[in-house]
């Protein structure tokens, strides 16, 4: 018998996702994140969890499935959350919504009688590329410069938040940059650091970073004048949908801005915003 064939009767000692833990991921999922899987990313599930199980040593789903339940610290839900989380974005994607703050909500909200700082929120900011192009774009917008903004930034995911902390990206996800914004906003990495770089400290002070799950959110205790929350309501029901909106426009002030995705909607929401432009919408003034 030749090499190859032994090899071809060796069975696949993998764990397999059962039909039953499949749907309490499923389950659980939804409930914690908001986000419904569908059968076809039980392979991807299956995929990512098995990097759990080799931590905790586990041959079984089922048995990481009862540890996840039993860890009352809730280190391993966050973990757990990590594993699944999609994640993908770039420097100024739908670039039309930094055009549209550039031209029109930059003149608009300087222009308002005693208004400061202006404050934006990255609600889903993945690994940074979007709050960092928010402050790119404002910093070259603003009279003041990075001294005239404040941004926040969150995501469900903490690995992601690391990236985004360290503003740190290879090359390669900054290479269809214009020269003139590399030059402004990047330092590149010498060294060790070589085929890295940073965005610029200016930049990086003016953005905090903070792990939230949009559906546990009440009121941060504080209102913006931009928040952008694109490309992750495309993963919720209409009902998760509702409470993400109801709880954004609570965060806006009269004026504000909110910016979803272009493959978004907010038909079917109950909301008070007017829409302004393709996937931008203003909260009345009061």
């Amino acid at each position: 018998m030749s090499v190859r064939s032994v090899a071809a009767v060796v069975p696949d000692l993998s764990p397999v996702l059962s039909d039953r833990d499949f749907a309490f991921v499923v389950k659980l999922v939804y409930q914690r994140a908001g986000i419904r899987l569908r059968d076809g990313k039980r392979e991807l599930v299956a995929a990512r969890l098995q990097k759990r199980l080799r931590h905790h040593g586990l041959g079984a789903f089922t048995a990481y499935l009862e540890l996840l339940q039993q860890d009352g610290s809730g280190d391993e839900m966050v973990e757990f959350l990590d594993a699944l989380a999609i994640n993908h974005t770039y420097f100024f994607r739908e670039e039309q919504h930094f055009d549209f703050v550039r031209s029109t909500v930059v003149p608009e909200l300087v222009g308002r009688p005693g208004h400061g700082c202006l404050e934006g929120w990255s609600a889903a900011c993945s690994s940074g590329e979007e709050p960092y192009t928010l402050a790119m774009t404002l910093a070259e917008a603003l009279p003041d410069g990075p001294e005239g903004f404040r941004l926040f930034a969150s995501d469900l995911s903490t690995k992601v938040l690391a990236t985004a902390r360290s503003g740190v990206y290879k090359m390669e996800r900054v290479k269809d940059l214009p020269l003139n914004v590399l030059r402004r906003h990047f330092e590149r990495g010498t060294g060790a650091q070589s085929g890295l770089t940073r965005v610029m400290r200016p930049l990086r002070q003016r953005v905090e970073f903070a792990h939230l799950n949009l559906l546990e959110i009440g009121d941060l205790g504080r209102r913006f004048d931009v928040i952008f929350c694109r490309n992750v309501m495309i993963y919720f029901d209409r009902a998760v949908q509702q409470r993400v909106v109801t709880m954004l426009e609570r965060h806006l002030r009269p004026g504000a801005y909110m910016f979803i995705s272009h493959s978004e909607s907010l038909n079917g929401i109950t909301h008070g915003l007017r829409w302004v432009a393709p996937a931008v919408y203003q909260r009345k003034s009061a």
